[in-house]
């Protein structure tokens, strides 16, 4: 069968071979993570398609350590930054230094310089800070005095947030979270895997850790990403994607009519981009050459999770966002 210019034999070929490392990866990470399979997916699947990604969940839930255990898998530069009400934009994104021996400025690099960010606790910090990172995700790019950097290839901000109920985190501006491709909702361990950790961390010695071999390196990640480019996407499933994310604007037209007082402000076109990458992500995942609406629906959550924001009335009512998409995900005709 023939698809636009692909053969879906060749693409699912392509596809499974590869994906080879995959299981290699999961097991390295699984060395040191237990269970959060999804968490470690999604996490993944960002970098496969180059989104950020922010990762909300109570403290203790591995957040920080499913990234930084990612990223010693990966052969890539890794830096973290402790985000803190006292932060400042220079001490992401690098400052100007005078020296006083040449009499010259000079720029001075921050950690943003890096494939791998880890913006821990993002939630902390001022919005000068926010505004200072938000170029670095929209743009690739850092301005330091009157120049302008590229940032490496691949760069990805993976942040972490508490929940907003915990003292001392505040509200991400809207334009800042509809960067972040995925919002991922970090749920505690259940009880088997709670004591799977509890005895691999309380039977090894102190200070001892897992030894972690790398999988892949930027020149792999380069042919991966082309060949998630090459995952067939048919036109019905491409339609899927936009009525689903148009339910999310005009709820009345899925013929979800009660939806509408609670909803201000639907997906953005960011989205529809965002869903169509992240569906090829998962099926490059399940070793598909081609993506299914089923794919769609797994990432759409994740997806949608940051960018619908909710009425006074929902919140009156009790409604979240999980609730609102699970019932556009019910109704929207599926091809």
């Amino acid at each position: 069968m023939t698809v636009g210019s692909y053969d879906i034999r060749l693409v699912n070929e392509m596809v499974e071979r590869e994906s080879a490392f995959i299981d290699r990866l999961f097991t390295e990470i699984h060395k040191v993570i237990v269970g959060q399979q999804a968490m470690i997916e999604r996490v993944f699947m960002g970098l496969l398609c180059g989104g950020h990604v922010l990762l909300e969940g109570a403290p203790g839930l591995a957040k920080t350590l499913t990234v930084s255990t990612l990223a010693r898998c990966l052969t890539m530069d890794f830096k973290r930054v402790q985000f803190t009400p006292d932060l400042l934009p220079s001490d992401v994104l690098g400052t100007v230094i005078y020296n006083h021996n040449t009499g010259e400025f000079t720029n001075k690099q921050g950690p943003v310089f890096t494939n791998l960010l880890l913006a821990d606790e993002v939630n902390r910090a001022p919005a000068k800070v926010q505004s200072a990172l938000l170029e670095a995700m929209a743009e690739r790019q850092v301005t330091i005095g009157d120049e302008t950097y590229r940032l490496p290839k691949p760069f990805l901000v993976l942040a972490t947030q508490n929940p907003i109920e915990q003292e001392g985190t505040y509200n991400l501006p809207e334009a800042q979270l509809d960067r972040f491709m995925f919002k991922i909702k970090v749920a505690y361990p259940s009880p088997e895997d709670e004591l799977k950790i509890m005895q691999r961390i309380g039977a090894a010695p102190t200070g001892s850790a897992p030894e972690i071999n790398p999988v892949i390196g930027p020149e792999d990640l380069q042919a991966v990403r082309k060949t998630i480019d090459k995952i067939i996407v048919e036109e019905p499933v491409q339609k899927y994607i936009v009525d689903v994310i148009t339910a999310t604007r005009n709820p009345a037209a899925a013929g979800l009519e009660s939806l509408t007082p609670f909803i201000d402000f639907g997906a953005s076109p960011r989205a529809s981009i965002a869903l169509f990458q992240a569906a090829r992500a998962h099926a490059f995942l399940r070793r598909h050459g081609y993506v299914s609406p089923e794919d769609v629906k797994a990432v759409a959550p994740d997806i949608l999770r940051h960018r619908i924001i909710l009425s006074y009335e929902a919140e009156a009512e009790g409604k979240t966002v999980e609730q609102i998409v699970r019932l556009i995900l019910e109704h929207v005709q599926v091809p």
